[in-house]
């Protein structure tokens, strides 16, 4: 288990969307973050408190978290000094980057000197088995997006949390680090050996009640050519009822793609239902989820009611005007 509460490391995140590991933890286990650590040149903020690791062990910090996810989720050699004196003043280090913390020489001898632990989320913990394709009971909602970063995680997070208040049966699905950081399990898929992807999905959401929802967390775009296949094994794994489509407005291209731009609503509502129907021909996009937060209040509403108009279902920024709408979409499904 990794110890609470974290210490969140933004290191030299050149954006806030480059520290989305930690906006996550902060936005849904605030009480399982004490500050932050910023070293020189990060652009990203929490809004917490800005700490030193002595300030933050002092607060009670037990676990220094990395909680930036980079292109190709490499641990930076400029963050080893804070990283050492981190485990040498008594701190356990936790990652979720492809780059594992094991595989660093220095931070593994550091760690057994001083007697502190490594914790690596992404490194599959359970022999997966192949998909079958079997239909299994039970009902599945899965977030699919324009593109990576757009508010996959957030909208099943979100719909989650709603539908428990309303007393409806439902779960949260990690597929990755962030929402195995924020809830304790889930599958790092983008870690699986490809063969074994899509049944590492059937695994995580196995046979339920009938009136039982999995809110399965997506990753990647099928329209994104570097993580398009981490989705289709959500999609086929998965077997989903119903699909919500995620999209961030304000992009000007594919996130790390400058010569890509983003898909358009109708064709990811096209594409994702074509191929989820390959495995449940009832799968059906039942909403649109909207990243509204670099646009002002009335823009935002005018840009969801335009969806909503031209598309024919509901749209909803669901982290910023909740996910009721979302919600209702999948009580009228069952």
């Amino acid at each position: 288990m990794i110890e609470t509460p974290y210490l969140l490391f933004l290191g030299d995140a050149p954006d806030q969307l480059a520290a989305k590991v930690a906006q996550g933890i902060k936005d849904w286990r605030p009480e399982n973050a004490v500050g932050q650590f910023r070293m020189e040149g990060c652009k990203a903020d929490m809004g917490l408190t800005d700490m030193t690791l002595a300030e933050a062990r002092a607060a009670g910090a037990r676990t220094l978290v990395i909680g930036v996810a980079n292109r190709g989720g490499v641990i930076s050699q400029a963050w080893k000094k804070v990283l050492v004196t981190a485990l040498e003043e008594g701190f356990d280090l936790a990652s979720g980057l492809h780059n594992l913390l094991r595989d660093e020489p220095d931070l593994v001898a550091v760690a057994e000197a001083t007697g502190r632990k490594l914790h690596d989320v992404r490194i599959p913990s359970v022999k997966y088995p192949i998909a079958n394709g079997i239909k299994r009971r039970g009902k599945r909602c899965l977030a699919v997006g324009t593109d990576c970063s757009v508010g996959k995680m957030y909208t099943a997070l979100s719909m989650d949390a709603e539908m428990r208040e309303r007393g409806m049966k439902s779960s949260f699905r990690a597929t990755g680090q962030t929402g195995i950081l924020i809830t304790g399990n889930g599958v790092p898929l983008d870690a699986v050996i490809a063969d074994f992807m899509a049944g590492s999905i059937e695994w995580l959401t196995p046979d339920n009640d009938d009136d039982h929802w999995d809110l399965i967390e997506g990753q990647g775009s099928l329209f994104h050519v570097s993580y398009s296949g981490v989705t289709m094994a959500l999609v086929h794994g998965g077997q989903p009822d119903a699909l919500i489509v995620c999209h961030e407005p304000t992009r000007a291209h594919m996130r790390g793609l400058p010569g890509y731009e983003l898909p358009s609503l109708e064709a990811v509502r096209d594409m994702a239902t074509t191929l989820a129907r390959v495995a449940n021909p009832a799968a059906e996009v039942v909403g649109y989820s909207i990243n509204t937060q670099h646009m002002g209040e009335d823009e935002a509403r005018a840009y969801l009611t335009d969806i909503e108009t031209r598309l024919g279902l509901p749209a909803t920024d669901p982290f910023r005007f909740g996910s009721g709408k979302l919600v209702d979409a999948l009580m009228a499904m069952t």
